[in-house]
């Protein structure tokens, strides 16, 4: 009788504000070649300027033109499968894109094909004001950060997030690395779309099966790959430090 009213307090503890996974973190998801972007598109990218992105940016297998951001926001190479991207910064360069927008694609299927989670339709999918340990977490629903949600683990651990619906951080929000924690090792692999709302913070990696929308003013420490479009609205996205 103890021991069932242990687990059952440890269940409740968790899904009233902190989860903690049992055990160290899944393996990170191999990247590739799609590691040498922070933006990586099938289908093109919107701006409303000005944004700043540090790190590379490509597009394929559409044309150039459907790239919208200029030379002067991005620090960092503009890759187009042809000669109509952002002139004068923008590079040809086909077989590179399409390598990495496989390897994208093979990542994405990566980390939703993960087995054995730690914790499944965590907080019914609502994961604001939680902690979350290193760990492997699945919801066969959408996923909304409606309050600020921290990492903590150190800079060797991992964290993948399988969400089956959408992925949306409401306006204003922040999630926290703590401990050490780097965005390199945070996988979100979102079947649905993605959503930063206005002003928000994000880190991780982003690995989104559609549109991934960055709204007003909000930033990402990570990379942003979507098998669709990504839209930008003055945001700032830097790629993750590799240490």
């Amino acid at each position: 009788m103890m021991k069932n009213k242990y687990i059952a307090g440890i269940a409740l503890f968790a899904l009233a504000g902190s989860a903690f996974a049992a055990g160290p973190g899944p393996a990170p998801v191999n990247l590739r070649s799609a590691g040498d972007f922070v933006i990586l598109t099938k289908s093109g990218i919107t701006d409303v300027p000005a944004s700043a992105v540090t790190g590379d940016v490509g597009t394929s297998p559409i044309t150039g033109a459907a790239d919208l951001l200029t030379c002067t926001q991005v620090t960092g190479i503009i890759f187009s499968v042809d000669a109509a991207g952002p002139a004068p910064c923008s590079m040809k360069n086909p077989t590179k894109l399409t390598s990495a927008v496989l390897d994208m694609q093979t990542a994405y299927t990566d980390a939703a094909g993960r087995s054995n989670p730690d914790f499944t339709e965590l907080g019914r999918g609502n994961i604001g004001g939680m902690t979350l340990a290193p760990g492997l977490y699945k919801w066969g629903t959408s996923v909304n950060i409606t309050t600020d949600v921290t990492l903590s683990g150190s800079e060797n651990d991992t964290w993948i997030f399988q969400i089956a619906g959408n992925l949306k951080e409401s306006n204003g929000i922040t999630v926290h690395l703590k401990g050490g924690a780097l965005a390199k090792n945070v996988f979100w692999q979102v079947a649905g779309l993605t959503m930063l709302g206005t002003t928000s913070n994000f880190e991780g990696i982003i690995l989104c099966n559609t549109l991934i929308a960055v709204q007003t003013h909000a930033t990402v420490n990570g990379r942003l790959f979507s098998q669709t479009a990504v839209t930008l609205q003055m945001n700032k996205i830097t790629q993750p430090k590799s240490e």
